[in-house]
């Protein structure tokens, strides 16, 4: 299977997870699929008022430099860990 199959099937898998993740997992996890599919962060970071939106910018913009192909395979292993 290749790494683009993986990493669809794990974004599929991330729906179904046994339970939550915490925030900073979540996290994790939005700015490595962000990574992944779109490459480093663009656009501007939202401002103050934008908690949310900011917190998911700055997860997406500490990722800057990784390759699509590595936020891909962490992506699909921080699935698999959390699956179990």
């Amino acid at each position: 299977m290749s790494l683009q199959n993986q990493f669809e099937q794990a974004v599929a898998d991330s729906k179904n997870l046994p339970e939550r993740p915490d925030n900073m997992t979540l996290l994790k996890l939005y700015g490595l699929y962000k990574q992944a599919s779109a490459g480093d962060a663009d656009g501007e970071r939202p401002g103050f008022t934008d908690m949310i939106g900011r917190a998911k910018y700055d997860a997406w913009d500490a990722l800057k430099g990784v390759s699509q192909e590595d936020a891909m395979q962490q992506y699909v292993d921080l699935i698999a860990d959390l699956k179990g």
